[in-house]
């Protein structure tokens, strides 16, 4: 399962990282978000070496939801060298998902 990070830890977790990182901006009550957690999970273990994925609940950290313009969720934000290099919204199969965040980390 993946890790939740907050406003405090991102800057380590996220933009300071060595590999690519993905982050799932979520809430407890969001239906689709609840529909992505388990092919997030998969995706966190087939890719474990690729990259890393973290979870941000929107309603615990709206700073760092507001920083990043999330208006929907879930929103998947692919971060690279500390930069978003791809933004996905919405509920999607994982063959789609993992497709562009292969694209993205290469």
């Amino acid at each position: 399962m993946s890790k939740e990070i907050t406003n405090k830890s991102f800057k380590k977790e996220v933009l300071d990282a060595k590999r690519p990182v993905m982050v799932d901006f979520y809430a407890e009550w969001c239906g689709p978000c609840k529909a992505m957690a388990p092919v997030v999970d998969e995706l966190e273990k087939e890719l474990k070496n690729k990259i890393k994925i973290f979870k941000v609940n929107i309603e615990k950290e709206d700073a760092l939801a507001g920083k990043y313009g999330i208006m929907s969720i879930p929103t998947f934000l692919i971060f690279k060298k500390g930069k978003i290099v791809e933004q996905l919204m919405g509920a999607m199969e994982k063959k789609k998902l993992l497709k562009i965040i292969e694209k993205a980390i290469k």
